[in-house]
């Protein structure tokens, strides 16, 4: 394997009773990180079971003691800065300081978590605008005691923070981001980018996007004035439209490749016995095995 941290993505549709056991293997098998979704409810898999990701996130560092948690990834379609940043502030303290917090903008109104709310739709420069709003707020809140603000989508009236996060100044973000807009909000915020490409043309076109994105993404952190070393890069491999753990030989390859234009994560998903990210949980073994090497 090359020098990459690895991430995994455990949805949140299973009770904790058997969820537990992935949470805890994920630890076991070397991932660097674990991440779950935080939606309302995801696709076709609305229909349940489904769990909210801060409960869940919470449980998970109870029976983990190294790996870092997260959001993959946190929106403003349903979530506030102010009652986010409490809830934030005691998972980063549960865990002891290993919460990571991935955010994006949503879908606007297209996603379930916009529509079961009834919140009408956005356009692209509203959904920016209001993610780039809430972004700087929760990063305020985050840092800062007695936080008073009026934007155009959020208000906060002398919120309090104390006692902060564990993790100094605060959570490091993920923001997730593939245009230049919202990468603007990840180079400006972001301890961490992470894209999914635009898996519209088949694996390679999906490959070029991702390299085009990450040119983009220099651009961004040079208008930033932010060095290149100060982000970390995560690239989400199943967005390619295959999944990553189709075989161990298929993810060694993804990663040689992710590594060569620049990426030091990647994130893949559990294998689920059917549906999205249906594979084998022996693939998810080798792989393990084979991070557990170097």
């Amino acid at each position: 394997m090359q020098s990459v941290r690895f991430g995994i993505v455990i949805l949140a549709d299973q009770r904790w009773e058997q969820a537990a056991r992935r949470w805890r293997l994920a630890e076991e098998y070397g991932f660097d990180h674990a991440w779950t979704y935080d939606h309302l409810g995801w696709r076709n898999l609305v229909d349940g079971p489904w769990f909210d990701a801060v409960p869940t996130l919470t449980a998970a560092a109870t029976v983990t003691s190294r790996i870092g948690l997260g959001t993959f990834v946190a929106s403003p379609n349903f979530r506030h800065p102010v009652s986010f940043a409490r809830q934030l502030t005691a998972l980063d303290d549960i865990s002891g300081g290993r919460l990571l917090l991935g955010l994006g903008s949503g879908a606007g109104g297209t996603s379930f978590d916009a529509h079961v709310l009834g919140v009408p739709p956005l356009s692209p420069r509203q959904r920016i605008d209001r993610f780039a709003e809430f972004t700087e707020l929760l990063d305020l809140l985050l840092r800062e005691d007695h936080v008073t603000w009026r934007g155009e989508y959020y208000t906060a009236v002398d919120a309090r923070n104390l006692p902060g996060c564990v993790q100094q100044p605060r959570i490091p973000f993920v923001v997730a981001a593939n245009r230049k807009r919202s990468m603007g909000v990840a180079a400006r915020f972001g301890e961490g980018w992470v894209t999914t490409g635009d898996n519209a043309g088949g694996a390679e076109a999906w490959w070029q996007s991702v390299a085009d994105a990450a040119r983009l993404m220099d651009e961004a952190l040079a208008a930033a004035g932010r060095a290149q070393d100060q982000v970390r890069r995560y690239v989400s491999l199943d967005a390619s439209g295959t999944f990553a753990l189709t075989s161990a030989a298929y993810f060694e390859d993804a990663v040689g490749r992710a590594a060569e234009l620049g990426f030091t994560d990647v994130v893949t998903h559990w294998p689920r016995p059917s549906g999205w990210y249906a594979g084998d949980e022996s693939v998810l073994e080798e792989v393990a095995a084979r991070i557990a090497m170097d």
